[in-house]
């Protein structure tokens, strides 16, 4: 065990001593999250819009306030033209447009009914359908505040209730994904580099022949990179619940344990990568190409899994983030234990003892 240790101490002052391994460590899990967070969100805020307000009333004033109040929207021009709006379009200057009929309020008034156009660039389909919806909100939250007074036949009522995040910051989804992510990939790249840096220059045969284990000297070699993981997560937890508002409300002991599954599982495939290359370029090739698309479109934080065809929901299943971001999902926002979660926790155990288990297998104790 004293050997261990040593070569646990060895493999940390080696860690420490490589800028560019402090840097893809350290660096890249603060970079995506941020970028993730701030940049890279389904929400639409600031969207530059325009306003042709033929009835100039106090309906469509009050509308227009709402609009100016909302974040979504930023304001440009109003009182515009069609003309003028056709060509704000084509410039590519405003996503949407508002324009109010002549008589709106009068319409309002006596006929209880009033039509507002909303135009928007189809050209981005997601962007358009969103802010169109956003637009009709507001129209649809002044229409309530008119019928608090008034009392009309066949009125239907929709309460809607937006449970768990009801701002629908983009942030809450974004968050256990790239926790999923930047885990995976710094833990896959660092290992499996780490080996085969020690074949290219030599040393692996040093290593082997010592008198520890050869499989406890694998082993030294990923307990550093567990350790500095842990505080990678640490680091995001604290950047996502301060910077951007990310709540933790379930059992943080539970988090850091579904973390930790997460981790070994990333070391074991780590291991397993680096059995397969022999060079650097190699490995960082097979660790970034390889996990980066899978989990970036098999997790279900940027493309929806419900929306694949079932081969592809087939293969989602097979990649270890999709049952992580389900378990930070439930851990984080909806504050669940892990009685609604031992399914997920069994199934990404089960996935990190069978990679454990291939790795070991196909570890090489002699090199050729």
């Amino acid at each position: 065990m004293k050997q261990f240790i040593i070569f646990v101490k060895k493999e940390f002052y080696h860690v420490f001593r490589d800028s560019k391994t402090l840097l893809l460590l350290f660096g890249m899990p603060i970079a995506q999250i941020i970028l993730f967070g701030f940049a890279l969100t389904n929400e639409i805020k600031n969207a530059d819009i325009v306003i042709c307000d033929y009835a100039n009333d106090i309906a469509s004033h009050r509308i227009i306030d709402k609009l100016e109040v909302s974040k979504s929207f930023q304001i440009q021009k109003q009182n515009l033209s069609h003309h003028e709006i056709e060509n704000a379009f084509k410039t590519g200057k405003v996503k949407l447009a508002i324009i109010f009929p002549s008589n709106f309020n009068n319409d309002l008034q006596h006929a209880n009914k009033a039509q507002v156009q909303i135009i928007a660039d189809a050209s981005d389909l997601n962007t358009a359908s969103t802010l169109t919806n956003y637009a009709s909100s507001i129209v649809m939250d002044y229409q309530r505040e008119l019928l608090k007074d008034k009392s009309l036949p066949l009125q239907i009522n929709t309460d809607v209730r937006m449970i768990y995040n009801p701002e629908l910051k983009g942030v809450f989804n974004f968050v256990p994904g790239v926790m999923a992510l930047v885990l995976l990939l710094v833990c896959v790249l660092m290992t499996s580099v780490s080996i085969v840096r020690e074949k290219e220059t030599g040393t692996m045969e040093v290593l082997l022949v010592s008198p520890l284990n050869p499989l406890l000297v694998i082993i030294s070699k990923a307990v550093p990179y567990f350790f500095l993981s842990i505080i990678n997560l640490t680091v995001i937890l604290i950047l996502s619940t301060t910077l951007m508002g990310m709540p933790i409300n379930g059992s943080l002991p539970l988090l850091y344990f579904e973390s930790s599954l997460l981790i070994i599982c990333a070391l074991a495939l780590g291991l397993l990568i680096s059995n397969i290359t022999d060079s650097q370029q190699a490995a960082m090739l097979i660790s970034l190409m390889g996990m980066l698309l899978p989990v970036m479109m098999f997790t279900g934080f940027m493309f929806p899994l419900e929306n694949m065809p079932q081969p592809l929901k087939i293969i989602a299943n097979a990649i270890p983030s999709k049952w992580y971001y389900i378990i930070m999902k439930s851990i984080m926002i909806k504050g669940l234990g892990f009685s609604a979660i031992w399914k997920e926790t069994l199934i990404l155990m089960g996935m990190t003892l069978l990679l454990l288990i291939i790795s070991v297998k196909k570890f090489k104790t002699r090199l050729q």
